[in-house]
């Protein structure tokens, strides 16, 4: 008898890489699945990781830096690879 495809799982972290103002970049912040989507998408995310660096910063006496942008972890390399393909589809 054929098996069937489990169905996945619902995640409860979304996974963002953040940019900061000096060009850093944090990969793979933690955001509770049920703070996003709605008429606000990703937003709620911007939240929540200023509030964890201003508690990151707090213990280590620094102050937390300005963010620029977010982009769900695995985003920036598939926008990358799709710019590459193209590139190479209009020179070739």
């Amino acid at each position: 008898m054929a098996r069937k495809k489990s169905k996945p799982l619902d995640a409860a972290y979304v996974l963002f890489d953040v940019f900061y103002e000096d060009g850093s970049r944090s990969s793979n912040r933690r955001v509770p699945t049920e703070l996003l989507g709605g008429i606000d998408g990703d937003e709620p995310a911007r939240e929540t990781i200023m509030e964890q660096d201003r508690i990151i910063a707090e213990k280590s006496g620094k102050r937390p830096l300005a963010i620029t942008s977010l982009v769900r972890a695995g985003e920036a390399e598939k926008n990358a690879a799709r710019q590459a393909e193209k590139a190479s589809r209009r020179s070739g």
